[in-house]
């Protein structure tokens, strides 16, 4: 296969991906619900807590910027923390009580019933994050599922679960990412 074939290759399989969602009206309602509850979390006070491992936890900090920051709107800053951020936090836990527990230790010391709990794992089989919704789930807040594939263990945890019906991680992260930037443009005009 030639380079320009590849290339061309991967950009349509990536747009297949998005395809697949914009075809999906429960899909489509499910990204609504999650703008609603991200709003629903941080009018009633709450906090946005997302988490991720690799690549995932790049998009975890990626979201908790655009929230915090800003995305395309002048607003007052929102409250959102990409639980991977802290290494030191991190490491500690790791170190004292296994990797299983970075997240959930984080949720246990910073989560309310207020706040909404966003888990990002493309096999939806991430024990960390399954260990985290459980603890979430414990607390009262609401979880969150950005996942690929048939959903994995995740789906069936997460009070709202966005699964992109492709087997490619890359492409489930790339269709990831457009949903992300959807949903701070969708938080920014319902909090403006």
């Amino acid at each position: 296969m030639q380079v320009q074939d590849k290339i061309k290759k991967e950009l349509k399989d990536s747009i297949a991906a998005k395809e697949a969602l914009v075809r999906d009206p429960v899909a489509l309602q499910t990204i609504s619900n999650i703008a609603e509850s991200m709003v629903g979390a941080l009018r009633e006070g709450g906090k946005i807590l997302i988490c991720g491992n690799g690549g995932s936890a790049s998009d975890a900090l990626h979201i908790s910027g655009e929230i915090v920051g800003r995305f395309q709107k002048e607003r007052k800053a929102y409250s959102a923390i990409a639980l991977n951020a802290d290494v030191a936090t991190m490491t500690a836990i790791a170190n004292d009580y296994g990797y299983g527990s970075v997240f959930s230790r984080q949720v246990e010391g910073l989560a309310t019933d207020k706040d909404i709990l966003i888990g990002i794992s493309t096999s939806g089989n991430s024990d960390n994050i399954i260990r985290a919704f459980k603890k979430m789930h414990e607390i009262g807040g609401k979880t969150v599922l950005f996942s690929g594939r048939d959903g994995g263990k995740l789906k069936t945890m997460a009070d709202l679960a966005l699964v992109v019906p492709c087997d490619v991680t890359a492409h489930i992260q790339e269709a990831h990412e457009c949903v992300y930037h959807i949903l701070c443009g969708l938080v920014e005009d319902m909090l403006s």
